[in-house]
């Protein structure tokens, strides 16, 4: 195929992958701006709060490397028209649970949804750009999710005040519609037949279900009590479980091997801090603005701009830069602006604070959060083979999935330990601890960011190393190696280290 006959091809790809990773990624935090109203139109408290948001991303991150690999089995576009027809009925649904339960389950659908379609718009994506564009089409797809990640207060508060909660979620459904014919005019494309590790979905599943709801339950009923610590331990247990079957599975969901690649592990565990401390403390101030300051869900919604605006602006810029000079530097820019905002928050925010006193730190969180999501998918990529990029995909959203869930769950425990609902200062009294161990958690995140190897980017013209294995651009992605240097499947990098 030509490069212009190529240029149609890869645009709709583009933009169907990308608006439908921003429908998914949307549903992460539209919710947050509405958990007032929830809370008083289903009379939840502060445990069906934190699960109407964590069934969803529990099951999302739970699923993702299987969404991964049924798409490499059955067809990536197959599988993505699949996760967008359970997303969009799950959808429905949410909008008409008449309770808490009702709510947490159709959420728990839509997660699982949500885990067959954001990993596979990537690896679509990633095979039908070449390798001299691929840093700056994936920057653009990773500043979508990461948008989406940031505009959900807006949208969440302007539909629930303009209409009703419901409507946050009657919204995915006439998307998610118009999708689903269009996924059908991207090209089909396979990974690797792998065999599926039901069993290790089944471990992690179970594990991570039980430390999360020790977790969540450990403030209301004790935590040293039986329902608590059977849980965590419990949980604690089968992940270890789950541990030792991945290391002997003969195709295992979560190949442990990849994590001695040293860009990999690191850049994963920069994502998983990162998520736990950002969207934890994001839980927490999406109802401090309604609850303590007395703004409405829109109001609430508008005064988080001065943040969700940042990558909007940042995003076009960092991703040629990526390019240029490697996704380390903007990680970790990104990472140490990010625990400045928080700190900065933690510092100022009481019953009385005025907006303006919070819009410096709102403006340097979401810098942070833009030169964040811009290079994180291609420095993962950049990181393993070609055939790889699928379950490398899904790995890395797995864990930054997760540190949102443990995020939540962790930073609520510190509020209610601390403070409550009960008036605006006991609010402000668990507010502020929650937030300076979310700045500890994203200052983790800054120094994992300092051990991803230094590197510049490399041309997709520019001569590489031809020993091992296909051989990885630090940046711009995979750059096929010449047949005859196809060796041993490890992971070696271009001529000098990885970004």
């Amino acid at each position: 195929m030509s490069e212009t006959t190529k240029r149609p091809v890869m645009a709709w790809t583009f933009v169907v992958t990308s608006v439908a990773a921003f429908m998914v990624a949307l549903d992460n935090l539209v919710v947050t701006t509405a958990l007032p109203s929830i809370r008083h139109s289903l009379h939840a408290g502060l445990s069906g709060l934190e699960w109407t948001i964590n069934a969803y991303t529990l099951t999302f991150a739970v699923l993702l490397l299987t969404g991964a690999a049924l798409g490499d089995r059955f067809g990536r576009r197959r599988v993505l028209s699949v996760g967008m027809a359970l997303f969009t009925a799950s959808s429905a649904a949410a909008a008409l649970a008449p309770s808490t339960p009702w709510l947490v389950a159709a959420r728990a659908a839509q997660g699982v949804g949500a885990a067959l379609v954001l990993p596979l718009t990537l690896t679509i994506l990633s095979a039908a750009v070449p390798a001299s564009r691929r840093g700056a089409a994936l920057g653009v797809w990773g500043a979508m999710a990461g948008l989406a990640v940031a505009v959900g207060p807006v949208i969440g508060g302007a539909v629930t005040e303009g209409l009703a909660w419901q409507w946050i979620f009657w919204l995915n459904v006439p998307i998610g519609l118009a999708l689903l014919p269009l996924i059908r005019r991207l090209d089909e494309s396979h990974g690797p037949a792998r065999r599926l590790d039901l069993p290790g979905v089944a471990l992690v599943s179970a594990g991570l279900l039980g430390v999360v709801f020790g977790l969540v339950r450990g403030n209301s009923h004790g935590w040293t009590s039986p329902g608590v610590i059977g849980p965590l331990l419990g949980g604690a247990a089968v992940m270890g479980a789950f541990w030792a079957w991945e290391r002997r599975a003969v195709e295992p969901m979560l190949p442990l091997g990849l994590f001695r690649n040293r860009g990999f592990a690191a850049s994963n565990l920069t994502a998983w801090l990162m998520s736990f401390g950002m969207f934890g403390s994001i839980f927490l101030l999406a109802q401090f603005l309604q609850g303590v300051q007395g703004y409405s869900p829109l109001q609430a919604g508008l005064r988080t701009l001065p943040w969700t605006a940042m990558p909007m602006i940042v995003a076009p810029l960092a991703g040629p830069l990526s390019d240029r000079i490697g996704g380390r530097p903007l990680l970790v820019a990104g990472l140490g602006l990010q625990a400045v905002g928080l700190a900065w928050m933690a510092l100022v925010v009481s019953t009385g604070v005025s907006f303006l006193a919070l819009v410096p730190p709102f403006v340097i969180s979401g810098i942070g959060m833009a030169l964040f999501f811009v290079p994180i998918a291609n420095v993962v990529f950049s990181s393993v083979r070609p055939d790889q990029e699928g379950i490398a995909s899904g790995a890395n959203n797995m864990l930054r999935e997760l540190g949102g869930v443990f995020g939540i769950a962790v930073l609520a425990s510190v509020f209610s330990a601390h403070g409550g609902y009960a008036s605006g200062t006991a609010f402000v009294s668990g507010l502020t601890p929650a937030l300076w161990v979310g700045t500890a958690f994203v200052f983790a995140g800054f120094l994992a960011a300092l051990a991803i190897p230094r590197g510049r980017p490399v041309r997709a013209d520019s001569p590489v190393s031809t020993e091992g294995a296909p051989v990885l651009g630090p940046v711009l992605g995979p750059v096929e190696a010449p047949v005859e240097s196809a060796g041993a499947p490890g992971l070696v990098p271009a001529s000098g280290p990885t970004s």
